[in-house]
C-alpha cells in the first residue's frame, strides 16, 4: 500500500541500538523523524547521520523524537556510530533501527514487496529508494516525506523548518509561505472566512488579494 500524507505511519517492532521498540508505543505522545538509510558505512549517511546528532537537542526542544533507520543488522550500526563520532564530531544519540528482513522499508514503501525477506547479499544501490525522511504526529500520521538520491546530503535545517511549519499549522489554522522561518508572517487559508479571521485575528491582517491574506504568526 502506498503512503501518503495524512496516511497512519506503520507501526512496527523492530530491534535498535537502544533496545527493541515498537515504534508507536516509543513515540508516545511525541512528533517523530524517521529517517532511513540504504546501508551502514555509507559516505554521505555518515555526515547525516552526524549532524542529526548535533540537531537533536533542537528536535528535543520541539517535543520531536529522531530515530534512524538502516537497511543492515544493528551490531553493524554499533560499529558504524564509532566511525560517526570520530569523523563528525557527534556521537550517536538516538535509536537506529536495523531492519535486516527489510519489514520498515517495505512498510513504509521504501522497497517494492519484490525485494526479499533479508539484507544478505544487498548493497547500497540495491536499497537505493531507502533514502526517506517521515514527519510523523502524535496521532501518528504522516505529516510530511522527503525522498533524496544517494548522491545528494539531505538538508535536515529544511526538515527542521518543515517540523516548525508542520507544528504551527497543526495547532493553528493558518498556512506558512515560501521560505517561511518561525516567526515570520504566516498565510490564512481561503477555507477561513473573513469573518472566522476577525475572530481568531482580531489585530487584523493584510489582505494583498482576496484569496493571499497575511497575518502575524499566532504565538500561543
Amino acid at each position: 500500500m502506498s503512503l501518503r500524507i495524512n496516511s497512519e505511519a506503520p507501526n512496527f517492532v523492530a530491534n535498535t541500538t537502544q533496545g527493541e521498540i515498537d515504534f508507536h508505543a516509543w513515540m508516545g505522545d511525541s512528533w517523530a523523524i524517521l529517517f532511513s538509510h540504504p546501508k551502514d558505512f555509507t559516505p554521505v549517511c555518515t555526515t547525516e547521520l552526524g549532524y542529526m546528532a548535533r540537531l537533536k537537542p533542537e528536535f528535543d526542544r520541539r517535543n520531536t523524537k529522531i530515530i534512524g533507520l538502516s537497511v543492515d543488522p544493528v551490531i553493524n550500526h554499533a560499529k558504524w556510530v564509532q566511525d560517526i563520532e570520530e569523523t563528525q564530531g557527534h556521537a550517536v544519540n538516538y535509536p537506529m533501527i536495523g531492519d535486516t528482513e527489510l519489514k520498515v522499508a517495505m512498510a513504509y514503501d521504501m522497497l517494492p514487496e519484490g525485494a526479499g525477506d533479508s539484507c544478505d547479499g544487498r548493497t547500497a544501490a540495491d536499497n537505493a529508494t531507502v533514502r526517506s525522511v517521515f514527519v510523523i504526529g502524535p496521532d501518528k500520521k504522516i505529516k510530511a516525506m522527503l525522498t533524496y538520491p544517494m548522491s545528494t546530503g539531505r538538508n535536515f535545517d529544511e526538515v527542521q523548518r518543515l517540523l516548525d511549519s508542520c507544528q504551527l499549522t497543526a495547532k493553528h489554522t493558518v498556512a506558512t509561505p515560501v521560505n517561511w522561518r518561525p516567526g515570520q508572517d504566516v498565510i490564512i487559508p481561503p477555507s477561513v472566512s473573513d469573518e472566522q479571521a476577525r475572530e481568531k485575528f482580531p489585530a487584523g491582517w493584510k489582505t494583498v488579494k482576496p484569496y493571499l491574506r497575511v497575518v502575524a504568526q499566532p504565538q500561543a
